[in-house]
Formats: structure tokens, sequence, C-alpha cells
């Protein structure tokens, strides 16, 4: 079962982009790019790397580089539980 955004922010993932340059594998002078974006935990990034493992494995353009960024869109003290709603007429 895929968990929301939400729950994943809560466990401490973050917002993860990456672009990708590779070489056309037609035309191997040519770079073109790529952008990939997934909620990863960092420092370790799994999903980067498992995505990375498979480019390599079932994509023809090979990899030049890679430039990636991550943030965490909640942090801690950000969050709070409201468990009541107040209504002022």
């Amino acid at each position: 079962m895929e968990q929301s955004e939400t729950e994943l922010m809560l466990k401490g993932y973050g917002l993860t982009t990456a672009e990708f340059f590779y070489r056309m594998p037609d035309h191997i002078h040519v770079l073109n790019s790529f952008v990939w974006q997934d909620y990863d935990l960092a420092p370790d990034h799994p999903r980067l790397f498992k995505f990375i493992e498979y480019w390599q494995s079932q994509i023809d353009g090979p990899l030049h580089s890679i430039r990636f960024s991550h943030r965490k869109k909640l942090a801690s003290g950000e969050w709070r539980n409201v468990v009541g709603e107040f209504r002022y007429h």
C-alpha cells in the first residue's frame, strides 16, 4: 500500500529533485537532461540510488552527471495535532 505524501513527511522523508545529464545513444556528443522527483530519506537517498541503478541497467543513454537537492518540507516543531475546533459566529 502506497503512503500519502503527508505520511512520508511525518516519517522524515523530504522531496529529492535530481537532474540527470546523459548522452544520447545515437549521438554521443549530445547531452540531454531528465528531471526526477520523489520523496526520499537523507543522507542515504535509497530511492534515488535505486533509480540510478535502474537507469544504468535498463536505459541506453549513458549517464554523464547527476545534480540533486533535498528538502524536508516538515521539520520538527512545524507539525501539531489539532483535536478540536472552535467556531465563532
